[in-house]
């Protein structure tokens, strides 16, 4: 509820700001004098200036006009709640005096013994109330969370719903939820009410742009919680949501294109609960997940994207994986990556990708993918300058290749993709590309086992990554770098040897087994890696020359038998060699 001024209105205001006037006012308004209302409505019209709320809280004006929140006269209650909800615009001071007296709790007991009444007075005092507690708590968690502490999110669906022919209140109402939705705390609220219902049933009501932007920046926060994702969607909501792109998917008006971007953003956020999903999904004969199927091969990027999107939270399970990529999804979006190859969408392409990604997970679907040409469709995009999309495209190609040998080998073979990777695994600003880089490089020798890999890997420097990736701070990357090295040390130590030198891999194992903290498997993938590594020359001595056996003694007694077991095993290995 804003307060705009006209410059007469501020010209008034100054005289009386200089002429003392208002400290005058605070004992004017007593609920016994006849002018307590003309009072009111005059601090509210003085204070719709900035510069007047803060002399408003400095006269002492806010204990009488809360007291006057008790009175029964509906006049003075509006009035009052101007003033107050004036007081409180965009002013810090305002807010902590209405705080300090009290003010807010006054005004939610009066919604919500107002909140039946539909007479034309009624429904004019619940607006200034609700555009009150509105201005009291914009943009302040705290104060936020007091009014939800208080109980106003029921009374406030219950409000909507019963006034929702009165366009005033409604918006009123609107924009209250809109500035509590975004509180945690509040979700879980509205979330026991039936405000997903209310919402979709005002939406269909709607035809001015303006109005249901409203409503969609109320839906937007609040579909962030999974139990009201589904209450949205048994609401209907998603059936509006498709009639909207629909009507705006060839349009070239502002508003169309705005509403066409929301709608199909909320469809997808829609998408992101399991439940909701799966009830979207129907066992991918859903009407829903066949309308969503077209926006692919659309024309605009916007429904592009929303596709991709919407595909990758379809996604999420195994069941759905399979049926999708067994009903051609994946031809679809290799032809939308092809749209987009030369200067592409950047956010297109890593939807896309995303999907693909997610697709590859069940082993199932891994050699079905790779026979329809995944592998060649997302290696076009090696070129790519931009993180996100490097980054998918890495994810994408290790869950391919995941127990597929075949395409390992011919993957790790590719020298143009190891040189690549061994780029990326220095891409210090980019973390996430960096540990996929690395990971994917693993992967390449862990699926295939084969030599030609492991050559090309040496030739392009990848050694010393995998090396470093020994020592990151994530168990699993540990252990896939330890499980390559274990395999590069049993098939090719002789081509290997001077990098694995040079990278100062036995320090490295040294340090690993000696660190009580280093998880067992790491310990155990560590001592194989030694056995392995006393084939070499050089890195025996380098073994020799570090006590290993000392540590590896101690090994011999740890609670798990595993590493138990392999320390002896080890040890004997290293007593024959010494």
């Amino acid at each position: 509820m804003k307060a705009t001024t006209s410059s007469s209105n501020m010209e008034t205001s100054e005289k009386i700001q200089k002429s003392g006037v208002l400290q005058v006012f605070a004992s004017l308004l007593t609920p016994q004098s006849s002018c307590t209302a003309k009072v009111a409505n005059i601090i509210a019209e003085v204070a719709r200036n900035e510069f007047m709320r803060n002399p408003c809280v400095d006269a002492g004006l806010i204990p009488p006009l809360v007291q006057l929140l008790n009175c029964k006269d509906q006049e003075v209650l509006l009035q009052t709640g101007r003033a107050l909800g004036n007081i409180c615009y965009d002013s810090h001071e305002g807010r902590n005096a209405v705080d300090q007296a009290g003010g807010a709790h006054i005004v939610v007991d009066h919604l919500r013994s107002l909140c039946s009444k539909t007479d034309p007075a009624s429904e004019k005092l619940l607006t200034v109330f609700c555009g009150m507690l509105m201005n009291y708590s914009n943009e302040n968690d705290t104060l936020q969370s007091q009014l939800i502490n208080m109980g106003v999110i029921p009374t406030l669906v219950k409000l909507l719903g019963i006034h929702c022919q009165n366009a005033a209140l409604t918006e009123m109402c609107l924009v209250a939820f809109g500035n509590l939705a975004e509180l945690e705390s509040s979700k879980e609220q509205f979330a026991y009410t039936n405000i997903a219902e209310e919402l979709v049933k005002l939406f269909k009501k709607q035809i001015e742009h303006d109005k249901k932007e409203m409503i969609f920046e109320v839906l937007a926060p609040l579909a962030e919680n999974d139990v009201i994702k589904l209450q949205l969607v048994e609401a209907g909501l998603v059936e509006c949501l498709l009639e909207i792109v629909q009507k705006t998917v060839d349009s070239d008006k502002e508003d169309d294109i705005a509403e066409l971007k929301t709608a199909s953003d909320l469809m997808v956020l829609l998408l992101l609960g399991d439940e909701s999903m799966q009830k979207l999904f129907e066992g991918g004969k859903g009407s829903v997940f066949q309308r969503v199927l077209s926006w692919i091969p659309s024309n605009s990027h916007q429904l592009q994207l929303a596709g991709a999107l919407a595909i990758a939270n379809f996604a999420r399970n195994d069941g759905n994986c399979i049926h999708m990529v067994d009903n051609g999804i994946v031809q679809k979006l290799m032809d939308l990556l092809d749209r987009h190859v030369e200067d592409g969408n950047v956010t297109v392409q890593h939807a896309a990708l995303s999907a693909l990604r997610n697709l590859a997970i069940p082993v199932v679907n891994k050699a079905k993918m790779l026979s329809a040409g995944v592998a060649e469709a997302v290696l076009k995009f090696l070129r790519s300058e931009m993180p996100p999309v490097q980054f998918k495209l890495l994810g994408t190609l290790r869950m391919l290749i995941d127990a597929q040998a075949e395409a390992a080998e011919q993957l790790g073979k590719n020298v143009k993709l190891v040189e690549r990777l061994v780029e990326w695994c220095e891409a210090k600003d980019h973390a996430g590309v960096m540990g996929e880089s690395n990971r994917l490089l693993s992967a390449l020798i862990r699926h295939s086992k084969s030599k030609d890999v492991i050559r090309t890997i040496v030739q392009s420097s990848g050694i010393k990554h995998l090396v470093t990736m020994a020592t990151s701070e994530h168990v699993i990357m540990q252990n896939e770098a330890l499980v390559a090295l274990a395999l590069i040390a049993a098939l090719e130590l002789v081509t290997a040897e001077k990098d694995l030198e040079n990278a100062q891999l036995v320090q490295i194992l040294h340090r690993l087994l000696s660190d009580d903290r280093s998880a067992p498997e790491i310990k155990y993938n560590s001592m194989v890696l030694i056995c392995a590594l006393i084939g070499s020359e050089p890195l025996q001595k380098e073994v020799q020359s570090m006590a290993f056996l000392e540590v590896i003694s101690k090994l011999r007694s740890h609670e798990n038998k595993t590493v138990a077991q392999q320390a002896s095993l080890t040890e004997q290995r290293l007593a024959v060699e010494s």
